[in-house]
């Protein structure tokens, strides 16, 4: 196994076990390779396997009492904070296929809902964009953003269907850094029911988020309505953590086909 030098062997190893966990090469209840395993194809002695070992264990992704090998409990991936607010690379580290349909950009004014969070005036003209993104080509999330003037307008010479535009705008020069992310439930209207191929008033979960410069200034608000049959979110949080990290999970589709059962 190739080595990186720079990065820590047990980070290393922690990273490999965890892309072949969510890419599926180790499905759900299956055994993770053995201490003496890891020590062999890593070249290394069992502290930094060990270490790796309770990192995942940490996670959640990975389970199993003394003296047995562990499993893995489940398929998630904890996001650093550039992919959570990026669907497109959220997924390819899933080792999925980001897909997205653009239904709608246009500049508007901005009513009230998204005009308050983003602290404009009523009626300031805003860009918003609605999008169906889709996980191995099946339906997840409706996202709707509303974007600033001044950093919307940079999506017209885009296009919205080639992946994530939080990479384009961050390559325009556009600062965003800071987020708050907002979770509840919230019933399906005419177009989440059309786009996600649920029922309408059908529960979605939804994300709402404001999202900011370095500086403090409010870049774009959104309002993501995702499957929860496909997707769901947790809070990481520890003593030593000065904040709690949000995850965002996607469930294979056994597991999907499990819980329907």
């Amino acid at each position: 196994m190739f080595k990186y030098m720079g990065t820590p062997l047990h980070e290393q190893i922690a990273a490999e076990v965890r892309r072949q966990i969510a890419t599926g090469e180790l499905a759900v209840g299956t055994q993770v390779p053995s201490e003496s395993q890891l020590c062999a194809l890593w070249d290394a002695s069992r502290g930094p396997v060990r270490q790796a070992l309770a990192t995942l264990r940490a996670e959640g992704l990975i389970g199993g009492g003394r003296g047995k090998p562990p499993v893995v409990r489940r398929q998630v991936l904890s996001q650093p904070f550039d992919t959570f607010l990026s669907f497109s690379r959220w997924v390819d580290g899933l080792g999925r296929t980001a897909g997205q349909q653009t239904m709608e950009v246009a500049l508007r004014p901005a009513p009230a809902e998204v005009a308050d969070p983003l602290h404009i005036d009523e009626g300031t003209p805003v860009v918003q964009l609605v999008r169906l993104r889709l996980i191995d080509g099946k339906p997840t999330m409706v996202e709707r953003s509303t974007f600033v003037e001044s950093a919307g307008r940079l999506l017209f010479d885009f296009d919205c269907d080639s992946g994530s535009i939080y990479a384009y705008l961050a390559g325009q020069g556009v600062d965003i850094t800071v987020a708050h992310h907002m979770i509840d439930a919230v019933a399906a209207d005419q177009t989440d029911s059309d786009l996600l191929d649920v029922a309408l008033g059908a529960p979605l979960l939804r994300e709402r988020r404001l999202a900011r410069g370095s500086a403090g200034e409010e870049i774009e608000y959104s309002d993501d309505r995702y499957r929860p049959d496909m997707i769901s979110f947790t809070i990481e949080n520890s003593q030593q953590a000065a904040q709690p990290a949000l995850v965002r999970s996607w469930r294979p589709a056994t597991e999907r086909k499990k819980s329907a059962s």
